[in-house]
């Protein structure tokens, strides 16, 4: 029943695609690997008889299972029993905790970022944090389903988080109290001079319906018009293809959207525009998409797509760059294996693998006091120890920063906020689009509330 539902549900954070099997392909690797497996039963048997202490076969076989899938790529896992449960408590958006996607670099749980209005985004954690200890517990070398299973736990009660935040001296100490997370995947704001602005926090269901329904009601907010867009993907992990492909599709009227490519024949999947909405809902209106490098999977699908079609200006910092579907297979009724098995591609056939999705405007987030300092250990896809090869390859040049320094960008977080500017990459965002529409200086007047 497990495996039932969560193959019903294809809201995973990592853009997975819910394949099956391909049967003949496993009988051509049992077939080529007869040498092979009987040297891991050989070693097996070897570590049975001689070890210093006696160990269960199931510790045994686990271990040889996780090593077999940490050499392939860092999204590739094997789930079984909490780790499984926790899979679809996640799945269904509806869970206790602190509200943080994490990953495991080189033995230390790292912050790839908050949830927007989450326990942990309130408590002031933020993406490229380390977490060491746990109520004074330290967690570094440990496994992160565990380190997650004890961040976990009923609404109200609290934790004690030690952080390491790079630039900083002294460590951290955080006492966050768990919440219910239930993600609101979409969100929206009208912005003075008729500039909406839809946060889109995570895709799972409906996310393109929930932003038709968010534009709808701006425009009726404005009066019927809007003067431009603002789709803030930062910060947003991904999740299901599909949506991704139906947010890109409400704004495109023709041509490709994405393309899945794997190593099997049946594995290569075309995605284009008008075959979730019609048209394009807002046809006329000047976007810009803002992206940054909490920004991956799904997310770069849309950012792409828009991007590819020249229908929106991408703004920001350079996203995730996680390029890769992951297909879940059942192995049993409590089991299952995370496989990582296709890339995608955007329109023009750029991978978003290693690279990420490059905005046409850089815009550093200067609002935040610590950016320069955590910019410096930002995570990134090409980051990720094991991470997926550009088979395209991307020149060093154009995944280096750039080190120039923009006369635009010489505020400081102290001086932005005596200006009453708490979220400068959004400012400058909504600042963008008031100067490049047509009555510029009729957009300049405040919104009345």
């Amino acid at each position: 029943m497990k495996i039932a539902s969560l193959l019903r549900s294809a809201a995973l954070v990592t853009a997975v695609a819910l394949i099956p099997t391909a049967t003949a392909t496993m009988a051509q690797v049992d077939g080529r690997a007869g040498p092979e497996f009987a040297r891991l039963f050989t070693v097996f048997q070897k570590v049975k008889a001689s070890y210093v202490d006696k160990v269960e076969d199931e510790v045994l076989i686990r271990g040889a299972i996780d090593g077999m899938l940490a050499a392939l790529d860092p999204h590739s896992s094997y789930l079984d029993g909490a780790a499984l449960q926790r899979l679809e408590t996640s799945l269904e958006g509806n869970y206790s905790g602190l509200g943080l996607s994490v990953i495991l670099d080189q033995g230390a749980v790292k912050v790839i970022s908050p949830f927007r209005g989450s326990p942990a985004e309130q408590a002031g954690i933020k993406a490229g944090d380390f977490i060491t200890h746990l109520d004074g517990k330290l967690i570094y070398g440990g496994n992160l389903d565990d380190a997650v299973a004890q961040m976990r736990g009923p609404a109200g009660t609290s934790i004690q988080l030690t952080i390491f935040r790079p630039g900083r001296d002294e460590p951290l100490e955080l006492d966050v109290k768990r919440g219910v997370i239930t993600l609101e995947p979409v969100s929206s704001e009208l912005q003075a001079g008729g500039v909406g602005v839809i946060s889109v926090n995570e895709f799972s269901g409906n996310v393109g319906t929930e932003v038709f329904t968010a534009w709808q009601s701006l425009k009726k907010e404005a009066g019927g018009k809007l003067n431009g867009l603002v789709l803030d993907l930062r910060n947003n992990p991904g999740g299901r293809l599909d949506e991704s492909v139906a947010l890109a599709d409400l704004f495109l009227k023709s041509g490709r959207i994405v393309s899945q490519r794997g190593r099997a024949r049946g594995e290569t999947i075309l995605y284009d525009a008008e075959s979730v909405f019609r048209g394009d809902m807002a046809e006329g209106v000047p976007i810009i998409v803002l992206i940054n490098a909490g920004s991956a999977s799904a997310s770069e699908i849309v950012a792409g797509a828009l991007q590819d079609h020249r229908r929106a200006l991408v703004m920001g910092e350079r996203s995730f760059g996680k390029g890769s579907v992951q297909a879940l297979l059942p192995l049993g009724p409590d089991s299952a294996l995370k496989l990582t098995t296709a890339r995608y591609f955007t329109p023009s056939g750029r991978s978003v693998q290693e690279g990420g999705i490059k905005p046409d405007i850089t815009v550093p987030q200067i609002s935040d006091p610590d950016y320069a300092r955590r910019q410096k250990y930002q995570t990134r896809e090409s980051d990720l120890r094991g991470h997926l090869i550009n088979e395209l390859g991307i020149k060093d040049e154009e995944m280096e920063k750039d080190t120039i320094d923009d006369p635009r960008f010489r505020l400081t977080a102290d001086q932005l906020k005596e200006q009453g500017v708490e979220d400068f990459q959004l400012h400058y965002a909504v600042e963008t689009l008031r100067r490049t529409t047509k009555s510029a200086v009729a957009l300049r007047v405040p919104l009345k509330k």
